[in-house]
């Protein structure tokens, strides 16, 4: 329980870009808002833990930097920037799903119907909360939050596969993959966005909290979890982004929860809890022919 609440701490804190996103940085720059986010807390783990990755590690860490946040990073903020907050969470709910269809083909578990079940309603739940009846669809802001959830979902089951180097402590291990992800986000980023905006003091306070807070420590303990904990279940705590998402928007912007978002508050919060706990196994009854 405790590694759990410590790993749900990461989707807590990253139910806070939404807000940050639109009310502090500056628009029109969602490259240059993951490469800050990412590439100086890596600088800052592997500068306290002089740590580097050996022999095959290299390209390991490289494939999950990009997964987790090279590409996930860049389409978080291009569907946040594209869609209201709520539909964008929405899309990014979709990734406990993806991860009960990653685990059969990438860890070889068997597909279980009670994730798939328990996911379905984690989405709607998610759906009720905070999509509302005048939220506007744009077709970049779907496609980029349905491939940001795809490539987390990937690197989430990859980094389960592949595990932790026994030596290498979690700092390091994020270090790395924050590090590999600002190092690919450097070229595309100037190349797709040009020159990085004007930054004032809200800019510097959002990229800072970004940066060192939802980057640096929520991936350490994100990561840890992955290692430590079942796969689907670190997945579906992915749900608490977006109810936190909706609570502050109701908090700091003055949004309003109803019914229907309360009902959809319950339905997440169930899917949340049933993804801790086994799946149900079915119970075999034995015939046992006694002879006289």
């Amino acid at each position: 329980m405790s590694r759990t609440a410590l790993t749900a701490i990461a989707p807590v804190v990253w139910g806070t870009t939404y807000v940050v996103t639109t009310e502090l940085l500056p628009p029109g720059h969602p490259l240059f808002a993951g490469l800050l986010r990412a590439l100086p807390a890596g600088l800052i783990a592997l500068a306290l833990t002089r740590t580097l990755p050996r022999g095959a590690w290299w390209g390991k860490a490289a494939v999950l930097g990009v997964l987790n946040i090279g590409l996930f990073l860049p389409l978080l903020f291009i569907a946040a920037e594209h869609l209201p907050g709520g539909v964008a969470a929405t899309l990014g709910a979709a990734q406990p799903l993806i991860v009960a269809v990653l685990a059969v083909t990438v860890l070889h578990e068997r597909l279980s119907g009670w994730r798939l079940a328990w996911g379905v309603v984690g989405v709607v739940g998610v759906g009720l909360v905070v999509v509302g009846p005048n939220a506007a669809l744009d077709v970049a802001g779907i496609v980029a939050g349905l491939a940001g959830a795809a490539s987390m979902a990937l690197g989430v089951t990859l980094t389960k596969r592949w595990g932790r180097p026994p030596e290498v402590g979690p700092l390091a291990f994020t270090g790395w993959q924050l590090t590999a992800g600002g190092l690919f986000l450097v070229p595309v980023t100037f190349l797709v966005e040009g020159a990085p905006p004007a930054i004032d003091l809200s800019a510097t306070l959002g990229y800072l909290w970004l940066g060192l807070v939802g980057g640096l420590l929520t991936y350490m303990l994100w990561f840890r979890g992955i290692t430590t904990l079942p796969v689907t279940s670190v997945a579906v705590l992915g749900l608490l982004s977006p109810l936190v998402a909706a609570v502050l928007g109701a908090v700091l912007l003055g949004q309003t929860l109803g019914p229907v978002q309360l009902v959809g508050f319950g339905f997440s919060l169930a899917a949340i809890l049933a993804g801790q706990l086994p799946a149900p196994s079915s119970v075999s009854t034995r015939t046992t022919t006694r002879t006289p």
